[in-house]
C-alpha cells in the first residue's frame, strides 16, 4: 500500500502527517500502531516522534489522532496540533477551525508569524485538571501542587496535571537541568512503578526572567524530544500559579527545538492555554507501507526560516 504523507514539525517535535479525509487507507487500530513503530523508527529514511492521522469529523471541522513512535496513542499533542491546524485550515481554505481530539474539540487559528517567514498557528490546550485520578497518579491525596513526593525524590518539588495527557513538572536550577536527574526520574516513572501506572511526561523548567522560561521534556512513549507542546503549556501554567509569570500575558517558552509563546487564561477554577508557535513543512513524499521505500519526495523551503528562529532562541539561552 502506498501512503502519501507530509513530514512536518512544531518546535523540532517532528511528525508524519497522513490525510484520511479524502482517502480511506483501511487502517485498523493495530495497523496504525504498527505503522507508527515502523515509519517513525529513526533508523529508517523517514523517522519521527509520531504520526498525525487527519480524519473527517461529525463534531468538528476535522479530527486528529496522534500515535507515538512506540505505537501508543496520545490523548493530545500540542506541537502536533499546530501542524494539523495548518494542514486542516489550508485544506479547507479557512483561517480558524475546530479540531476534534481524543478528549476535547479544540479551537485553532492562523497567527501572525512568531518569527519572519515562519508559518505560525495558535491552538487551544484544554481541558486542564489537577485531579490526580485524571493522570492517574497514585498518592493518598487529591492534588499535587508544588509538593514533594519523598518516595520519588527528596530534592524536587512537583506539580502534577493533566492537559489532558499527564504531566509531572518541576522548577529546577541550572545544575539540575544539566545533570542526569531528569533522565533517571523519567525512566523510573515510565517503567513499572508505584506512582504512574500509565506513565507520565516529565518536564524540568528553568526560569530565565519574567516572561521567559526554558522547558525540557521527557515524553511518555517517546523519550527526550526537542519540545513538547502540552508540556510547555503545562509549565507556563505552573509558573503563573506561583507568581513567576502572569495570567493573560504572553510567555516566551524556549526549548531545544526553538521557542513558542503561551498565554494562560483563568476563568474561575477553569484554565485554558493558548499555544502559539511554528507549523513547519519539511517535505512531502509517498511511502510503501510494507517496504518503507520512499518515492516522489518533494522538499519544502521553510526550514531555513525556522533555522533562524532556532538560532535566535539559542542566543537567548546562551545569554542566560
Amino acid at each position: 500500500m502506498m501512503i502519501e504523507l507530509i513530514k512536518c514539525h512544531g518546535s523540532g517535535n517532528d511528525f508524519l502527517l497522513i490525510d484520511e479525509m479524502d482517502r480511506d487507507y483501511g487502517f485498523t487500530e493495530e495497523s496504525r500502531a504498527d505503522l507508527a513503530k515502523s515509519l517513525c523508527n529513526r533508523e529508517t529514511e523517514l523517522g519521527a516522534d509520531g504520526i498525525l492521522f487527519i480524519l473527517s469529523s461529525t463534531k468538528a471541522d476535522a479530527r486528529m489522532r496522534v500515535f507515538n513512535s512506540d505505537g501508543s496513542e496520545a490523548s493530545m499533542c500540542g506541537n502536533g496540533l499546530r501542524c494539523a491546524a495548518r494542514y486542516i485550515c489550508e485544506k479547507l481554505g479557512v483561517t480558524e477551525a475546530i479540531v476534534e481530539t481524543m478528549k476535547a474539540n479544540l479551537q485553532v487559528k492562523k497567527e501572525t508569524d512568531i518569527f519572519p517567514g515562519v508559518p505560525t498557528y495558535n491552538v487551544e490546550i484544554s481541558p486542564v485538571s489537577f485531579r490526580l485520578e485524571d493522570l492517574p497518579l497514585k498518592l493518598d491525596q487529591e492534588e499535587l501542587i508544588q509538593q514533594k513526593i519523598p518516595s520519588l525524590s527528596n530534592d524536587l518539588v512537583f506539580t502534577a496535571l493533566a492537559v489532558p495527557n499527564p504531566h509531572l513538572v518541576a522548577i529546577v536550577n541550572n545544575d539540575q537541568v544539566e545533570s542526569n536527574m531528569q533522565k533517571e526520574l523519567s525512566e523510573k516513572v515510565n517503567g513499572p512503578n508505584e506512582w504512574f501506572p500509565d506513565g507520565v511526561n516529565v518536564s524540568f523548567i528553568k526560569l530565565l526572567e519574567k516572561g521567559k522560561i526554558y522547558v525540557r521534556t521527557f515524553e511518555r512513549g517517546v523519550g527526550f524530544t526537542n519540545a513538547c507542546g502540552t508540556a510547555m503549556s503545562s509549565s507556563s501554567l505552573v509558573t503563573c500559579l506561583i507568581g513567576e509569570n502572569q495570567f493573560e500575558e504572553k510567555i516566551s517558552v524556549y526549548n531545544n527545538g526553538g521557542m513558542v509563546q503561551c498565554v494562560v487564561h483563568k476563568e474561575g477554577d477553569r484554565y485554558t492555554i493558548d499555544l502559539i508557535g511554528n507549523a513547519t513543512y519539511m517535505y512531502k513524499a509517498t511511502v510503501d507501507a510494507i517496504s518503507q521505500k520512499v518515492t516522489d519526495k518533494h522538499n519544502y523551503s521553510e526550514q531555513e526560516a525556522y533555522h533562524h528562529l532556532r538560532e535566535h532562541a539559542q542566543t537567548v539561552l546562551d545569554a542566560k
